[in-house]
């Protein structure tokens, strides 16, 4: 199985919305995923609730049986939606996908 955790920091503003609005959409897009993409095996997207100045703004976790569906997951139109948005509100993100 494959663990894929996402971190993003987003703009205050951005696309006309301001940073509330784009943290709902963010969450938003990726929950409507699974139901698009069958090899998503687990979904899970939190929205930090105790900002820090080492505290990212939102969280993906997400599960996938094997890296060659993760990469399918990846480069699925879907997902590429999602990332086209993010792309534009998004100032800083980081990644880990390990094995279990």
């Amino acid at each position: 199985m494959i663990k894929h955790i996402v971190f993003w920091i987003v703009k205050e503003e951005a696309e006309g919305l301001q940073k509330d609005a784009i943290l709902a959409k963010m969450k938003n897009m990726l929950e409507a995923l699974p139901p698009q993409i069958d090899v998503i095996k687990g979904l899970e997207v939190g929205i930090n609730v105790i900002p820090s100045d080492r505290a990212f703004d939102i969280a993906l976790y997400s599960t996938f049986n094997s890296l060659e569906d993760l990469k399918t997951y990846a480069n699925h139109p879907e997902h590429l939606k999602v990332v086209d948005f993010f792309k534009k509100v998004v100032e800083k993100s980081a990644a880990v996908d390990y094995e279990i």
